[in-house]
Formats: C-alpha cells, structure tokens, sequence
C-alpha cells in the first residue's frame, strides 16, 4: 500500500518538496506518495486532521503554519523546541512527533556539500528570526571560534543569544550586535537568515565584514545573485552559495526520519540549482 506523506502552506505551489521527495522515493525504492496541501489561514489543525483521517503518514510544514505546527503537536523534538517552530510532522497512532531539521540541514549543506568547515571559523549570521533561531544549536554544534547574531532590533540579536547561551553548554563566544558595530570586524563564514532578498533588498551590511576566502551564504534559493551574494562578490568573498542544498538536505532529513534510508541529495541539488549570475 502507498504511503502518502505532503506539503503544507499558504501559498504552497512554489514548493520543490514534491519533486524532492518524489525522487528520493525513487532512488531509494520507497512506496509512497507525496503531494501539496493548500491550507486556509486559519485552518491548519482541521486540514492536518483531514489528512490525517484519510491515512496520511506525515508531512512538511512551510510558511505560515511552522508556529501552528509547534502547537499542534504532542512531542516535540529538541530541535523543534529549541527552533520554536516545526518543519517535519510524523503520525504515529494517536502521537503527533514534531522535528525541525532547517538547522541540520543547512550544516550539512555547508560542511558535507560545500566543503567548509565551521571548527574555529568566526561565523556571522545576518537576521533574528526563526531561520536563525532554529540554525543556533547545529551552528554551536561545530565549534565555532565565534559565533555573531546581527539584526536591526538588537533586543531580538540579545534573545536569541540568551536562548543559546541557555542551550548550549559548549565554550563557543556568542555575540549579539546592532548593524552598526560590525565596521572593522571580518569572518570566515556570513550567513542572509533575513527575508531581505525576497523583496531584492540589501541588509545594511559593510562589505569589509567578507574576508578574503570568506563563505557568503543566502538561505533563500533560486533568486541567483542577491544584492547580499552581490555585495560578497564584490567584497572578494571566495565561495558563494544559496539555501538549495538546505532545502535538500533537510528534505533528505526528513524523508530518513520517515522511511529509515537517507537518499543521497546530489542529484537532486544539481537539479535544483539556479546559477548564481
């Protein structure tokens, strides 16, 4: 018997997650399928019961139901609490399992893909929301020499840096600064966690924070060159990268999570990839 796993947003016909899923399925010899739900504002929990009563396995939550999700579930793994949002569902009998794998996936992307380890590299993250808060603990998790939250609010930067302070019990300096105080500061690796580049806008970053062979990474994808990969080329920064391979690799999360096999994502990132021109 097929067993059918989804997609759920608002608006969802941009999601890659069927093409991703549906060939993971395929390499991996899984029997399932794999479709998009378009739920109501409003009308999470009553359209994951509906799929839920009809036989369905498990799902990924997208914009704007991640909070909704966290609220509807009954366990929650400590990514998901620790992210205060949830990517993954997984229905288990009566027992709704939650997990966030953006941050798993997005470290996996940069050091696995990309070939850039994060062990002693002073680590800039752009941005104070959820994107950042649920890619804190994987970040941590590499050794860092430093890790740096930047946002407009600095209020927001300070919570989050609390929150990991809380969390992570390893010696790795967490910082949390306003725009403003990064003149003069340089690090090896800077990550876009702000919606910026979704409206083709720049955060108000000085250029001197790109070191020389400096990793620039936007965790949008399929936009080419932002103005934030934009101003790391021109900088001089050596690589440059979008979230493909984060989508990717917490898909493949996922789908483990789920079936007990890890599809290898090469393919599907190859696929998926939009020059960076």
């Amino acid at each position: 018997m097929t067993d059918r796993y989804a997609v759920i947003g608002n608006p969802i016909e941009q999601s890659k997650s069927p093409l991703i899923h549906t060939a993971f399925a395929e390499v991996t010899g899984q029997d399932l399928a794999y479709t998009k739900l378009l739920a109501p504002l409003g009308g999470f929990a009553a359209a994951v019961d509906a799929f839920r009563a009809a036989g369905g396995k498990g799902m990924n939550v997208t914009a704007p139901f991640k909070m909704d999700a966290f609220a509807y579930a009954t366990e929650l793994a400590p990514s998901a609490q620790m992210a205060g949002a949830v990517n993954a569902l997984k229905f288990v009998g009566d027992t709704v399992v939650a997990e966030n794998f953006d941050g798993v996936g997005l470290v996996r992307d940069v050091v696995n893909n990309l070939k850039c380890p994060l062990q002693g590299r002073r680590v800039l993250i752009l941005g104070a929301g959820g994107a950042t808060r649920g890619a804190l603990l994987p970040l941590l998790s590499q050794g860092p020499a430093e890790l740096v939250i930047v946002n407009r609010t600095v209020a927001k930067a300070q919570a989050l840096q609390s929150l990991a302070q809380q969390h992570h019990t390893g010696a790795v300096p967490i910082r949390a600064l306003g725009y403003d105080e990064l003149a003069g500061q340089t690090f090896d690796v800077v990550f876009n966690a702000t919606s910026a580049s979704l409206t083709a806008e720049l955060p108000p970053l000085p250029a001197t924070v790109f070191a020389p062979a400096c990793l620039a990474y936007e965790l949008a994808y399929g936009k080419g060159l932002t103005p934030f990969l934009k101003l790391a080329q021109q900088a001089g920064a050596g690589h440059l990268a979008d979230g493909v391979g984060m989508l990717a690799e917490q898909a493949a999360e996922a789908f483990a999570w789920w079936r007990g096999v890890r599809p290898d994502t090469a393919a599907v990132i190859q696929k998926l990839n939009v020059p960076l021109v």
